[in-house]
């Protein structure tokens, strides 16, 4: 459904991770239009008994919930996506709006005709959201599932390769294996359907945050925008992207966008806090860091943000308190490292940054680096930031924007990493 609704001129429609969070719960239709930043919502029920469906599909005013369409679609189940269609256009008539034809649309229905297939997908991206590695592990599984009983499931493929890119940052043991199923999955995706926004996304992401081949990484994520300029997975992907490359004022209005259209969604929130970070903005960076983590408490890294933010500020405690609350180990060593330095605690520092380097020198041989940058030990820093480069850490994309590698800046070495990587940026 909300892919057909995208289809409608003019209309601003709310991503899936944010409309899904009000499943089966019980707020006020004011509430909900406040928390999505909407004035109308589409509600419904769908009752099933056997092969035939009943669903009620309702247009309601958010500001006083009052109806403003209503319609019953009685129909048998291998039916069942053709209502979407016939929903899109009764809601676009109510709203005296227009259904953008085939040859104007920004892409193909990406949705799947096979019902399964489609339960299949949104279990996968219900794990997906919940951004830690063994969410991202379930997830795959599913997509699978979805893959299986549809082989055309773009939108599925697309997903898929980013749960792998992301699996893949997460685990050294499982990195060369999961990049290399990202890179299949998003050329399957954009293979399948050349018009589907998601699949040139995931596919510019693997390209630049994976493959280190930054120019064609842009090239696939404008086409991405292009295709679908308010999509709220393009929108987040160049966001993040274009922040390495110090295209501040860029990433920041991507990543806004890219909340006003799915304002509950985790990951877009977190981008705009790291983007807020480096541009020095700590109060509005804190801000969205918070509503990150409370948003998905379970997120690898939901606290990194609100640490790094605390410690450039010199303040010991609250850095250490969101530290602790950390939930990925890994993280949380490195968090606690930075914490107890600030607050004066040599001793506590030189054990979190030893835990951190006896359980995740591979994983996180970047995060050693930062440590050690903040602490001014310059030697140091650079020796974990060549390992970093040999095991192609993707934290080394940030190398340019770091405000913890700021005092490596003027250090010959510096300069040499920078043009290792083949970032298209000039110090």
């Amino acid at each position: 459904m909300i892919a057909a609704l995208a289809q409608i001129r003019g209309l601003k429609v709310i991503g899936r991770s944010s409309s899904f969070r009000f499943k089966n719960k019980k707020e006020d239709s004011k509430t909900i239009g406040q928390k999505l930043g909407v004035s109308t919502l589409l509600e419904g029920t769908v009752r099933k008994q056997g092969d035939q469906v009943r669903i009620v599909a309702e247009l309601v005013n958010a500001a006083d919930g009052s109806e403003l369409w209503s319609r019953t679609f009685d129909r048998e189940l291998k039916d069942i996506f053709a209502v979407q269609a016939e929903i899109a256009e009764a809601v676009a008539t109510s709203l005296e709006l227009t259904v953008l034809g085939a040859e104007e649309g920004s892409a193909k229905n990406a949705a799947t005709k096979n019902v399964e297939a489609h339960n299949a997908y949104l279990q996968g991206h219900f794990y997906f959201e919940r951004r830690n590695l063994e969410d991202y592990l379930k997830s795959v599984g599913f997509f699978d599932q979805a893959t299986r009983l549809d082989p055309d499931y773009a939108l599925a493929y697309a997903e898929r390769s980013e749960a792998w890119a992301w699996i893949g940052d997460l685990s050294s043991e499982k990195q060369k294996e999961a990049w290399a199923a990202a890179r299949s999955d998003a050329e399957k995706a954009v293979a399948i359907d050349p018009n589907l926004a998601e699949a040139h996304a995931a596919l510019g992401w693997v390209r630049f945050f994976i493959e280190w081949k930054f120019a064609e990484g842009l090239a696939e994520l404008r086409r991405a925008q292009q295709l679908s300029p308010w999509n709220p997975t393009a929108n987040d992907l160049m966001a993040r992207v274009v922040v390495y490359l110090g295209q501040f004022q860029e990433a920041e209005k991507l990543a806004r966008q890219a909340i006003e259209l799915d304002p509950l969604a985790y990951q877009a929130r977190t981008s705009l806090a790291r983007i807020l970070f480096t541009e020095g903005k700590l109060d509005e960076a804190d801000a969205s860091a918070r509503k990150a983590a409370e948003l998905q408490p379970t997120a690898a890294g939901s606290h990194r943000w609100q640490v790094l933010v605390a410690i450039q500020r010199g303040d010991g405690e609250p850095a250490l308190r969101e530290a602790r609350l950390e939930p990925n180990e890994g993280y949380r060593h490195f968090e606690l490292a930075l914490a107890h330095y600030v607050r004066g605690d040599r001793p506590a520092a030189d054990a979190a940054l030893a835990e951190l380097i006896a359980k995740d020198r591979t994983f996180l041989a970047y995060q050693i680096a930062e440590v050690y940058a903040w602490r001014g030990q310059t030697d140091k820093a650079f020796e974990w930031l060549q390992v970093s480069l040999d095991n192609h850490d993707t934290g080394m994309l940030s190398l340019l924007i770091n405000p913890l590698m700021r005092g490596l800046r003027h250090d010959a070495r510096y300069k040499a990493l920078v043009a290792k990587i083949g970032l298209p940026v000039s110090l």
